[in-house]
């Protein structure tokens, strides 16, 4: 079981990645976003609802459905932070912060809230987190990009902690659908009112067309559900290290592919040590 759940995560992590790849090119990352969570959501119903069907119409109770509204709240709030650090920075250097940040902050709850306490190697991965972090914010040609993406680490390690305990109280996959179409609902609405009231200017020409807008939205779903599979499996020591994979792969393919060369050995330094500090405080 454990080497099925390293390798669902391993898909995992190259579905996360890909699809962020595809957001940070797609225009504004926004726009892109209320497309694709329409897109998210319809194709987590047309296999869902007919399981459903079959298994009994099985439901949610009071307390799931809450958390799952919880979680949908603080998806959408890291979706704006996310698409905003996106425009102001560059995909290698935004990925690795929004993501070494969150198991960062996890830690810090745990040390400051619940006085819990960290093992040597533990240690270790706290400081390689903030060495990593730290690299891939000052490797920035602006640091306008940084406080967005610390906080699109905060909303992940929000809605994380929320889930957690939402999965368990009910089919995950249902938990899952009734997300995404909470998200669809929330960045619509949203977008909506920062349109209306001339916050953001809104374009369907700067989202990705349809085609392309399934792609992500099929690579967004699959990939929350192969993790949520894999917890189902094994441990989160496990699990947590081989996801965040993806952020070496992903700074590298903006080295590489997206032409971001500056100060590239600072970034994938960086993206290398966030990676060695989720592995070790998973230990």
């Amino acid at each position: 079981m454990i080497a099925l759940a390293v390798a669902l995560s391993l898909v995992a992590a190259a579905f996360h990645g890909t699809w962020n790849v595809l957001v940070k090119v797609s225009g504004d990352p926004i726009v892109t976003f209320r497309r694709v969570s329409i897109v998210a959501a319809v194709v987590a119903t047309i296999p869902l609802l007919p399981a459903w069907l079959a298994l009994g119409r099985p439901g949610l109770s009071p307390a799931a459905a809450g958390l799952c509204l919880l979680s949908a709240t603080l998806e959408t709030a890291y979706l704006w932070l996310l698409s905003t650090a996106y425009r102001r920075g560059e995909l290698s250097a935004v990925y690795p912060i929004a993501r070494g940040s969150a198991p960062l902050l996890s830690v810090l709850v745990g040390l400051l809230v619940l006085g819990e306490r960290l093992s040597a190697p533990q240690l270790a991965g706290v400081v390689l987190l903030l060495v990593g972090i730290a690299a891939v914010s000052v490797s920035q040609a602006s640091g306008r990009a940084t406080i967005p993406a610390l906080l699109t680490g905060v909303a992940i390690a929000a809605y994380t902690s929320v889930d957690r305990v939402g999965v368990r109280l009910t089919t995950p996959w249902l938990y899952g659908w009734l997300l995404f179409t909470l998200m669809a609902i929330e960045l619509w609405l949203s977008t909506w009112i920062a349109s209306s009231l001339r916050w953001r200017t809104m374009s369907a020409s700067m989202a990705p067309t349809w085609g392309q807008s399934a792609v992500i939205g099929t690579l967004m779903w699959a990939g929350y559900f192969l993790v949520l599979w894999a917890l189902s499996l094994a441990p989160l020591a496990v699990v947590a290290p081989v996801r965040e994979t993806a952020v070496v792969a992903v700074a590298v393919w903006g080295v590489w592919r997206l032409g971001e060369r500056s100060r590239a050995p600072v970034k994938l330094s960086g993206a290398v040590a966030t990676l060695a500090g989720v592995a070790l405080l998973a230990l």
